[in-house]
């Protein structure tokens, strides 16, 4: 599959043969993308009519606004999907990982941490890395939110707002990266043969910690959480979770649309501490875009700008009792635990794998570390690189898990009798969100984690004229 001849490849020293084999695998995988999104790209480009079987679903107006809405979107993936692969190149080829590197040592050294501090390097080189990262992503970032997301009236942010928000995620970032990943260096270092097995552990501590405090203590960083108030919702929410013995402890609101106007809905919690929480844009009598702003409004409602270009936007309660009964669905089948054990065995195999790739010195060679295997560039280079190909294997495997869970979650809510709203909270939520209901069939199977929409009204449909 190489285009040197055999034998002039064969000739190549191993460290050239591996980065030339990572370099070829990074671009053929994005050829592989860009060729899909080409083939999604003329489906925009090309059903410009609701088709007849969307007839009933879809009036022509919204129709024609998700098309545009996704091929701005699609356009944009490509040229930063373009930029990207071209940036991570030019980082190989001119050696930006071992010139970051010694640039981290320098650092350390001139706060008075020799060679021998190499988690302190480790640290000072991860800080650089995701600074770059940040930066080179910002104007992305930013062309994203204020012209796409906002020319398509889903943008509710300020541009105050939106650095302010940057700048606090990247700090909240720094503070859970760093310590985290010194921690794993130190047992690494310390594990012996088996570190790999503490290694493991550890990050599986680390996960279940990290899901446990997300949306008590990460979340109400960057939004606003209120208890969904006494009524009518909050008793049906309550009945449908006791019905089938979901341990409900609390229902929250969040504060969405401050950032966009998108919609969503998750539970969180272990064990006997599940809480719920919807965004308030999913909820037609919260959302604010189905309000007129009010007079003299102050504090954080400055910042956003309130709109209402999508008057009536959100789901009756009977609709988001049965998007709910959509998500416990997946609790209730097990598909969150189905999916914490798969992402756990995929964690202990790739250390394990680690371990026996790690002292090949040739692989640091090949990213032109000659004299040094520091332990953080060795997980960068086999995590990142080495691990590409399976992790692509992995991904497609599990969208398609993805998109049965999906199936089976719909059919649970229609079990609960909620087919009829959730056929029509579907239509709603797709119609807000300005999703586009015609794909590419290659495209929809690489890429979709959900069923295409008329897949799953389709399914729901039989039920729903029984």
């Amino acid at each position: 599959a190489m285009a040197l001849p055999g034998d002039l490849w064969a000739e190549l020293p191993v460290e050239r043969r591996i980065f030339c084999s990572v370099l070829l695998f990074s671009w053929t995988v994005y050829l592989w993308e860009a060729f899909l999104a080409h083939r999604q790209r003329r489906v925009y480009r090309t059903t410009t009519h609701v088709p007849q079987e969307l007839g009933q679903i879809m009036d022509s107006e919204t129709f024609e606004k998700s098309r545009l809405y996704q091929l701005d979107k699609s356009t944009f993936s490509f040229w930063s999907g373009l930029y990207s692969e071209v940036e991570g190149t030019m980082i190989l080829l001119c050696g930006g990982i071992p010139f970051l590197w010694k640039l981290s040592g320098q650092i350390s050294g001139r706060a008075g941490f020799g060679p021998e501090y190499e988690i302190v390097q480790s640290l000072v080189f991860l800080l650089l890395a995701t600074l770059f990262s940040a930066v080179t992503g910002l104007p992305w970032s930013l062309y994203n939110t204020f012209v796409i997301e906002e020319k398509h009236g889903f943008n509710q942010q300020t541009l105050g707002f939106f650095f302010k928000d940057a700048i606090k995620k990247f700090v909240v970032t720094q503070c859970i990266l760093l310590p985290v990943t010194s921690l794993l260096l130190y047992i690494i270092k310390i594990g012996g043969d088996y570190f790999f097995i503490y290694a493991w552990l550890f990050t599986l501590v680390v996960s279940l910690v990290l899901v446990t405090i997300y949306a008590d203590y990460i979340a109400p960083l960057f939004d606003k959480f209120i208890p969904l108030p006494e009524g009518e919702l909050k008793q049906q929410i309550e009945t449908m979770a006791k019905s089938i013995d979901f341990p409900l402890t609390k229902v929250y609101v969040v504060e969405g649309s401050k950032r966009s106007s998108h919609s969503n809905a998750y539970f969180y919690g272990f064990f006997k501490n599940k809480r719920i929480v919807l965004f308030d844009t999913l909820l037609e009598d919260y959302s604010a875009l189905n309000k007129e702003p009010a007079e003299g409004e102050d504090g954080e409602n400055e910042e956003t700008k309130s709109k209402t270009k999508n008057k009536k936007q959100g789901c009756k309660n009977e609709e988001v009792l049965a998007v709910l009964g959509h998500e416990l669905g997946h609790w209730k089948l097990g598909h969150t635990v189905k999916n914490i054990i798969i992402s756990q065995m995929n964690s202990f195999l790739c250390f394990f794998l680690f371990a026996v790739l790690i002292g090949q010195k040739e692989l640091f060679a090949a990213f032109g570390f000659y004299d040094t295997q520091p332990t953080l560039i060795g997980l960068m280079i086999i995590f990142q690189f080495i691990f590409s190909p399976y992790n692509e294997v992995l991904s497609f495997c599990l969208t398609v898990l993805s998109r049965r869970f999906e199936f089976q979650a719909d059919a649970f809510a229609k079990e609960l009798g909620k087919a009829k709203d959730l056929y029509s909270a579907l239509i709603k939520l797709n119609k807000d969100n300005l999703g586009f209901p015609v794909s590419d069939w290659i495209f929809s199977m690489w890429h979709y984690s959900h069923p295409p929409l008329l897949e799953r009204l389709q399914a729901l449909k039989d039920a729903k004229q029984e």
